[in-house]
């Protein structure tokens, strides 16, 4: 997706984009390192925007461990679903809060890890409710919930959800963010 098209985006949909620019190869690298390639069987990515994270994920996915990727946004699902071929990679054109529905319906049960670009900051307090109760929900116990952020804004609230909350920061992204790994274990 060209850079012009990701504005256009931000600037249509100002409370679903988080950013300006795409996500960096650098704040890639910080969200990809908390996730257990080696033992997850379900992964899944919230708000890929661009894909970068989906490209970087599909790419170290074991041959029995399914990604699912749910996007909202009509442009950026459409241009995802074009490039994101991979067998185990399943594309939800959908909403984050549907999440437990989403996992039924492709026959699974609970993910071992959720990765999440969704600018929840930006969003109305119910919806931001509503995404963590799936999100939740549809982790396994042992699960890792990895999400990042331009700001701490989120830090109590995902310290009140989660046992453990570390946070990581990407100073080379533009803007720098903040990556939480949140899990219950």
């Amino acid at each position: 997706m060209s850079k012009k098209s990701f504005i256009q985006q931000f600037f249509k949909e100002n409370k679903m984009v988080g950013s300006l620019i795409p996500s960096s190869r650098f704040l890639a690298k910080k969200m990809l390192q908390h996730i257990p390639f080696d033992s997850a069987k379900v992964i899944v990515e919230l708000g890929p925007g661009t894909g970068i994270f989906t490209e970087k994920i599909m790419a170290k996915l074991a041959p029995d461990t399914h990604l699912i990727v749910i996007e909202l946004n009509d442009v950026f699902y459409h241009k995802l679903a074009e490039k994101a071929q991979h067998p185990n990679c399943h594309m939800v054109h959908g909403s984050a809060s549907d999440l437990k529905k989403i996992l039924h319906d492709l026959g699974f049960e609970k993910a071992d890890c959720i990765v999440s670009s969704l600018p929840l900051a930006n969003f109305p307090k119910d919806l931001r409710i509503d995404i963590m109760e799936a999100v939740t929900n549809c982790l396994t116990p042992t699960g890792t919930f990895i999400q990042f952020q331009y700001t701490l804004q989120s830090k109590k609230h995902f310290q009140r959800i989660f046992k453990h909350v570390s946070i990581n920061y990407a100073a080379f992204n533009f803007p720098p963010a903040f990556v939480y790994r949140c899990s219950n274990s």
